[in-house]
C-alpha cells in the first residue's frame, strides 16, 4: 500500500501481518477441491500516524461477502441505539436513508415506528451502521455520506471500535473487504474533512464494545460524550499499542491448536458454529482441518454445503449440528451464545467460546462450565 486511505499520506506503518490466508468472503462449494492459490492473498493492516487511520493494507481478492443471519444482539442494539438517539432529542425530520452493510439487517422499520419514510435523495437522517468500513476510498465515503445528509440533517455512524480490537485482541476483526478500523479520533478527522462535526457519542457492549457517532454539517468542537471517547480510547489506540495484535494473532492460533489437539486425543468429537469471516484466518493460522474440526454450522442457507475456504471443513446446519450429538462445539462468534444457548438446549454444556486468550489452560476451567 502507497497511500493512506483517508488522508493520501505515503506508507503507512505496518502493525498487524498475518501473510497470506484465504479471502476471507469467498466459500466453496464443499465438493470443489482445494486450488493452488486458494491459499494466496496478503492480509495485514496499516496505521497512518498523519491520521490515525488503521486500515488494510491491500486487497486481491473479488469482494462477494454472503449475508448472514442478522444475530439477535445486534436487532436489539439496534432498538436501543434508535431510542438512545431519540432521547437525545437529535432523532428529528421525515426522511432517511439507509447504507447497507454484509453484517446486518436494517435500521429502517425502527425509524419508520419513528414517522420516517425512506428516500434515495439528501436525507434527515442518514444511516450506516457497520457499512462505511467497506469502502476502500475513506475519504470519498465519507464525502459521500455528508452530501447524502439534509442542510439540517444528522449521519448517524455505527461502528466497531479500533480500542476494543486492541484491547480484546481482537485481531481477526481484519479481514479482506473491511478497508478501515476507526478510533473516535480518526473518524472525527474524517468528519472534519467532509465538512461534518461530530456532536453526540453513545458506546454499546456489541461485539466487545462499538460507538454509534451523531454527526451534522459544519465544523467545530465535538460533542463532550465525543470527545470522553476519544479521552478513553487514546492508550488503545497508539501506535505501540495496536502493534500488539500481532502476538495476540499468534498466540490465539497457538493455543486453539493445542486445545483441539488435546480434546481430539481425549477421544472427543469437535465442531464449531459460525462460518464467519473472522474464523477464516484464523482456522488458516491454527492449520485447523476435519481431524480436528469435524464440521461448522451455520444458520445462513446460502453458506450449507460449502466448506470453510482452505480447508476441507464442511458448512451444515444448526439441525444437522444438533443431530450430530457433538462432544464440544466452538464457538467463533461470541455475542451468539444467549441465543444458541436458548435456541439449541440440547446442546448445553457444550459450547466454548473462542476469543484470544480463550484457549490458555488458565482459562480452560472457566470455560467447562458454559
Amino acid at each position: 500500500m502507497s497511500a493512506c486511505r483517508a488522508c493520501g499520506m505515503s506508507d503507512p506503518n505496518r502493525v498487524l501481518d498475518l501473510g497470506k490466508v484465504p479471502a476471507a468472503d469467498h466459500f466453496p462449494p464443499a465438493s470443489e477441491a482445494i486450488g493452488e492459490d486458494e491459499v494466496s492473498h496478503p492480509l495485514a493492516m496499516v496505521l497512518c500516524s498523519r491520521c490515525g487511520l488503521a486500515q488494510l493494507a491491500a486487497d486481491d481478492t473479488v469482494t462477494a461477502e454472503p449475508r448472514g443471519i442478522e444475530p439477535q444482539a445486534l436487532k436489539e442494539q439496534a432498538a436501543e441505539a434508535v431510542g438512545r438517539v431519540r432521547e437525545s432529542g437529535l432523532l428529528r425530520g421525515a426522511t432517511v436513508r439507509e447504507y447497507e452493510s454484509p453484517h446486518g439487517g436494517t435500521w429502517l422499520p425502527l425509524l419508520a415506528g419513528h414517522g420516517f419514510t425512506p428516500c434515495g435523495g439528501p436525507a434527515d437522517v442518514v444511516i450506516d451502521s457497520f457499512g462505511i468500513m467497506h469502502d476502500p476510498d475513506q475519504r470519498a465515503a465519507f464525502a459521500e455520506r455528508a452530501a447524502a445528509t439534509a442542510p439540517d440533517g444528522l449521519l448517524l455512524l455505527h461502528f466497531h471500535t479500533l480500542a476494543t480490537i486492541v484491547r480484546l485482541g481482537q485481531w481477526n476483526a481484519l479481514r479482506h473487504g473491511h478497508f478501515a478500523y476507526y478510533s473516535a479520533a480518526a473518524l472525527i478527522r474524517l468528519l472534519d474533512t467532509a465538512g461534518m462535526r461530530a456532536v453526540e457519542a453513545w458506546t454499546f457492549d456489541l461485539y466487545g464494545g462499538t460507538v454509534l457517532m451523531a454527526a451534522v454539517h459544519g465544523r467545530g468542537i465535538p460533542g463532550g460524550s465525543v470527545q470522553r471517547v476519544v479521552v478513553d480510547e487514546a492508550g488503545a489506540v497508539d501506535p505501540s499499542a495496536v502493534r500488539g495484535l500481532q502476538h495476540a494473532a499468534d498466540d490465539h492460533a497457538r493455543s486453539l491448536r493445542t486445545w483441539l489437539e488435546d480434546e481430539t486425543r481425549s477421544g472427543h468429537r469437535i465442531y464449531a458454529y459460525g462460518a464467519a469471516s473472522r474464523a477464516v484466518a484464523l482456522f488458516h493460522l491454527a492449520g485447523i482441518d476435519r481431524t480436528l474440526v469435524t464440521a461448522v454450522a451455520d444458520a445462513a442457507p446460502g453458506k450449507q454445503g460449502r466448506r470453510m475456504p482452505g480447508t476441507e471443513v464442511p458448512i451444515i446446519s444448526p439441525e444437522e449440528l444438533v443431530s450430530a450429538d457433538p462432544d464440544r462445539v466452538v464457538l467463533t462468534l461470541p455475542d451468539l451464545l444467549p441465543e444458541v444457548r436458548r435456541r439449541y438446549p440440547a446442546l448445553a454444556g457444550r459450547w466454548r467460546v473462542d476469543g484470544p486468550g480463550a484457549w490458555s489452560p488458565s482459562r480452560r476451567e472457566r470455560l467447562d462450565a458454559i
